[in-house]
């Protein structure tokens, strides 16, 4: 008797093998990631807009007459966040095989700079994670190049800048003494990325955010250290370029101060990358620039600086979330092509 149609159906539904699992559909999928991108650039709009409208209500006041240097300080916060892209990028290749091009570490990087205003700023982590799985690059490898990355610009941002701002004490200095200043700032800092010191820093580090020792064989070594860390001195200086613009402009600052204002400026920014739980904008950054740079500048020019510098800033993140979309459209217009 031959076997029916019906009866192999049983005898394939009995054998005991697994059904293939449906698919979701495509657009399922590409609908929950718009929906997230919508909802996470709904919710960095809603804090850069509370905290541009912040900080400018209390610059209405003052007489603001900064004309081009304001332009010159602007592209100058842009270009050093652009730089710290591209060298945590190199860190990446550096850690991980997988080719990283210099355009592709720095949009990611702004992408996650952005974040910097959720409240948390987990999302700066999160989000170059996500990328790395998307590229391959292992979760443990992208952490770990984000401890160095952040263990790098702590150092630069602190025992240097703090032996400036410790050996100025608020004298006046001659120009050569600042070159002079800097140097010796160096001395410290050279010291700290001994292996012996910097992995105990990049090991508190990587136990704070991976919950984990960094394993040995990705400590980078020590030759390659010290360039990385020279290296990440340079966005602190760009930065510093911006701040003294904007003093210059609104104080008067003279160029032996500018050193001093530099290390003040960079010495908040590292009180912002160790405040994990405060949103970008809010006061903590603005209140260490004062306490520094009050002997330079006095203390209501320092406030007013240091505002200026946060409007300035925000409109700096503008900016950079234009070039991001601008990064973004070309990359998928490259892989649509290839």
């Amino acid at each position: 008797m031959a076997d029916s149609p019906a009866g192999d159906d049983d005898l394939d539904a009995s054998d005991g093998s697994p059904t293939p699992a449906r698919r979701a559909p495509w657009w399922r999928g590409r609908a929950m990631r718009t929906a997230v991108a919508v909802a996470v650039i709904g919710v960095v709009a809603y804090f850069f807009g509370r905290s541009l409208a912040s900080n400018w209500d209390n610059l209405r006041e003052e007489d603001l007459s900064l004309g081009w240097w304001a332009v010159a300080a602007t592209v100058a916060f842009v270009l050093a966040v652009a730089v710290s892209g591209t060298l945590w990028g190199r860190i990446v290749r550096r850690l991980d095989p997988t080719p990283v091009s210099g355009v592709e570490a720095v949009r990611v990087h702004f992408s996650s700079w952005l974040l910097k205003y959720v409240p948390g700023q987990v999302g700066f982590v999160l989000n170059k994670v996500v990328w790395g799985q998307r590229r391959g690059v292992s979760r443990l490898v992208i952490l770990i190049s984000v401890v160095y990355e952040n263990a790098f610009l702590l150092l630069g941002s602190t025992i240097p800048m703090v032996a400036i701002l410790a050996l100025a004490r608020g004298g006046s200095l001659e120009v050569s003494g600042t070159v002079w200043l800097a140097l010796a700032a160096m001395v410290p800092l050279a010291a700290a990325t001994h292996p012996a010191v910097f992995h105990r820093v990049v090991s508190v580090l990587g136990r704070r955010t991976l919950k984990r020792d960094v394993p040995r064989d990705l400590f980078l070594p020590f030759g390659v250290t010290m360039r990385f860390q020279a290296a990440f001195l340079l966005p602190r200086v760009i930065n510093g370029v911006g701040i003294a613009f904007i003093a210059a402009a609104l104080a008067g600052a003279g160029p032996e101060s500018w050193l001093p204002l530099t290390a003040a400026y960079a010495v908040a920014g590292a009180v912002g990358i160790l405040a994990v739980f405060v949103p970008s904008g809010l006061g903590v950054r603005e209140a260490v620039f004062v306490l520094f740079a009050a002997p330079y500048l006095g203390t209501e020019k320092a406030i007013v600086v240091s505002l200026v510098a946060r409007v300035l800033a925000t409109v700096a993140d503008a900016l950079i979330a234009g070039v991001y979309g601008i990064l973004t459209l070309q990359t998928r217009k490259t892989r649509q092509q290839s």
